[in-house]
């Protein structure tokens, strides 16, 4: 019997739109012959699924939907929500409970690496070379002669909780420092400013499976905007080359720190770390465990280039996932 697979996407924050985009993108890569496949959207208004055109309620005890007087339960969740409640460990948290099994971290891991701050300086305990930052609450006094005096300029101004460089700017100059803090502080409720370091900017996928460990070629990101921002992510404003144009050595060294990564965090399914080379040292930007998965994103990239089927990568991913969970059960 074929195993019930829904696709988790929507979410609270301004994110929403690419996660529909991965959700339709990896709605696309799952193997309809091994799975029936529903895609099941939450936003804070409503919970529904599509089902033969017509739009049904999930059911929040159990998670599951009735159409036609039969019940559909999931036997396996592809969270795809780039932000709250998906990114953060606060639908994981929903999950175990239902002891539902899910394709990506859990609450500890997933909650750790939604604040930029607290896992770049977490991992930087473990010797992890991270680019100098300060984090601000909504009630801090904001002193930014202060701020620029321990991180320089320029500096990147970004909300600690959230993706996508939404309210993310590049701050160059001292008068401009203040709007961006604003700018950030409407996205989210912690605002992260990091010192700017010049070099080339790479993001290596990674993953674990029945298989064993698999680690992706890296892309190297090249745009002419200020930075990687909204419009070079979403807008092909950007240049992404797979496999990344740099020494192999420098390519292995940051797959080995990506896997590092992957085992402190205690991560699951596919996870990808952002970094910096700069005068021939890799160093952190921030780890992603919920990445984006249209059919152009970093990952379905990384996996063609790595000579793997998307597919059979979802297959692997799944299987591995819910038979850790069904072993536990017994």
């Amino acid at each position: 019997m074929k195993k019930n697979i829904v696709i988790v996407w929507g979410g609270y924050s301004s994110e929403k739109e690419v996660s529909e985009r991965s959700a339709q993108g990896i709605y696309s890569f799952i193997d309809k012959d091994k799975y029936n496949v529903y895609k099941v959207k939450i936003d804070r208004n409503v919970w529904e699924t599509e089902y033969e055109n017509e739009i049904f309620p999930i059911d929040k005890n159990d998670f599951s939907f009735t159409a036609n007087g039969q019940k559909t339960a999931f036997d396996f969740a592809y969270i795809t929500i780039h932000g709250t409640p998906g990114e953060d460990g606060v639908l994981q948290g929903y999950f175990d409970m239902l002891r539902i099994p899910y394709s990506n971290c859990g609450v500890l891991a997933s909650a750790l690496t939604f604040s930029k701050f607290t896992c770049n300086n977490f991992l930087k305990s473990f010797g992890f070379k991270v680019a100098d930052s300060v984090v601000l609450h909504p009630n801090d006094t904001i002193d930014t002669n202060n701020i620029i005096q321990q991180l320089g300029l320029p500096v990147f101004v970004k909300p600690n909780i959230g993706g996508s460089s939404f309210a993310t700017t590049k701050v160059k100059e001292a008068s401009n420092l203040h709007s961006a803090i604003n700018e950030a502080f409407i996205e989210a409720p912690e605002v992260m400013i990091e010192s700017f370091i010049s070099g080339t900017e790479v993001t290596c996928g990674c993953y674990q499976s029945a298989k064993g460990f698999q680690h992706l070629p890296l892309t190297e990101v090249v745009t002419k905007n200020e930075f990687f921002d909204y419009n070079a992510k979403y807008k092909g404003e950007v240049e992404e080359i797979t496999p990344a144009r740099i020494a192999k050595e420098i390519a292995s060294e940051i797959q080995t720190l990506t896997e590092k990564i992957y085992y402190l965090i205690g991560a699951k399914g596919i996870i990808r770390a952002d970094y910096i080379i700069s005068s021939g040292t890799p160093i952190l930007l921030e780890v992603n465990t919920t990445p984006g998965m249209t059919e152009t994103s970093f990952i379905p990239q990384q996996v063609q280039a790595a000579g793997l089927n998307i597919s059979d990568v979802m297959t692997d991913i799944i299987e591995f996932e819910y038979n850790k969970i069904k072993s536990h059960r017994k």
